[in-house]
């Protein structure tokens, strides 16, 4: 009865093997990671994106080009602007990155991202797949890596969500099989499970940290899930100073909000679309997603943006000025810490807790009845210069 339609669902499917297998290939070809104590040069690439993006990225790439100037000085440490990833440009091109960006970006070793705006339905725009997404699959920035940390409260979480695979890997490759019967697919791979696994471990290794906890839900998911907690445990077994067991995403979202449980975990690894859920949901402890900045690291690229949106709508009524940049001075935090500047790192979290906890002297609340993004940002300079 249905034999065309199944046939067209067949080949559609077809294909995204296909797809997938050439990327479990090229995997399998991958060399180590980028040693940044080797380069003669580092590039940080900074991309404004849109809405709030370039005015929140702006401030932040002020920060890290106070911390790091004795560093451009010598000409150890370029910083290249980047633009041409804004919503009206994609839209224009058809493209989630356009090709002349796609290739600026690729000459960099770091890139400090602000938000892009990834069209919904109801939107005037047309529907260009997400930035993020696209970078993260060119890249290949298969961790995304998002810390959360409230001393006073004994949390010190850091998330390693796998980026290229699970659920958004082919998110734009479902088949509606007929009008009545829609099917998508999750992708997992050995190689992906694995790089994302043992950078876990390997992160847990060398900060001391004595605890990893695998997130899926291998009792109902039971072939993609199944590989990935397969493999965490395998490797678990190559790290014996490092305790680790594994929970359900539902009982883990409520693991989080118990204040007896939640001091417990330290580094938590787990599938696409669980991470995107349970990092929004560790960054309300720390004052939302708009306080939070995360790493997308893959071995040869590593790229650093906030959690949250565009936030368009500030940008309509004029309120962009007061954003608050935190988000992205934070990943400009992890950055620092990712191309070894550790003190730097160090001094740029150290002000960011005087000035968002102890002092805190400037308030941030998105409107004139705060602070604008501009004065925090200059507020966090003067307290490292304090230092």
């Amino acid at each position: 009865m249905y034999e065309k339609e199944i046939e067209a669902a067949k080949e559609q499917f077809g294909k995204l093997l296909e797809k997938q297998l050439k990327r479990v290939d090229a995997m399998k070809l991958q060399g180590d990671f980028i040693d940044y104590k080797k380069l003669d040069k580092i590039i940080i690439g900074v991309c404004g994106g849109d809405g709030i993006g370039p005015r929140i990225t702006h401030e932040a790439a002020r920060i890290l080009e106070f911390l790091l100037k004795d560093e451009v000085k010598k000409g150890k440490v370029e910083f290249k602007y980047i633009d041409g990833l804004t919503i009206e440009r994609r839209a224009e091109l058809l493209k989630a990155i356009p090709d002349d960006t796609l290739e600026e970006l690729k000459g960099c070793h770091v890139i400090l991202k602000g938000p892009t705006t990834t069209p919904r339905k109801g939107d005037p725009w047309p529907n260009v797949e997400s930035a993020n997404v696209a970078m993260r699959k060119e890249l290949d920035l298969f961790a995304n890596v998002r810390p959360v940390r409230i001393p006073e409260q004994g949390i010190d979480w850091t998330f390693y969500r796998e980026n290229t695979e699970g659920g958004y890997a082919a998110g734009k490759e479902g088949v509606n099989v007929t009008e009545d019967l829609g099917i998508d697919f999750t992708v997992v791979t050995s190689q992906g499970c694995d790089r994302i696994i043992r950078a876990a471990f390997e992160f847990a290794k060398a900060n001391g940290k004595t605890r990893v906890t695998a997130v899926t839900k291998a009792n109902i998911i039971k072939t993609t899930d199944g590989k990935f907690l397969d493999t965490f445990y395998r490797i678990a077994q190559e790290y014996p100073g490092i305790t680790c067991d594994d929970w359900y995403i539902d009982i883990m979202t409520a693991k989080l909000v118990d204040e007896k449980r939640r001091k417990d975990f330290q580094v938590v690894v787990l599938p696409n679309l669980y991470g995107d859920i349970i990092t929004d949901e560790a960054a309300e402890f720390q004052g939302g997603v708009g306080t939070a900045g995360s790493a997308n690291i893959g071995k040869r690229y590593a790229m650093f943006e906030a959690i949250h949106g565009s936030a368009p709508r500030m940008v309509a009524e004029g309120r962009d000025i007061y954003a608050d940049p935190c988000s992205v001075i934070r990943a400009g935090a992890m950055l620092l810490n990712h191309i070894g500047y550790i003190a730097e790192a160090s001094k740029l979290y150290k002000a960011l807790d005087i000035c968002t906890i102890t002092e805190k002297k400037l308030v941030m609340t998105g409107r004139d009845t705060g602070a604008t993004g501009e004065e925090f940002a200059n507020y966090i300079m003067d307290t490292i210069a304090k230092m």
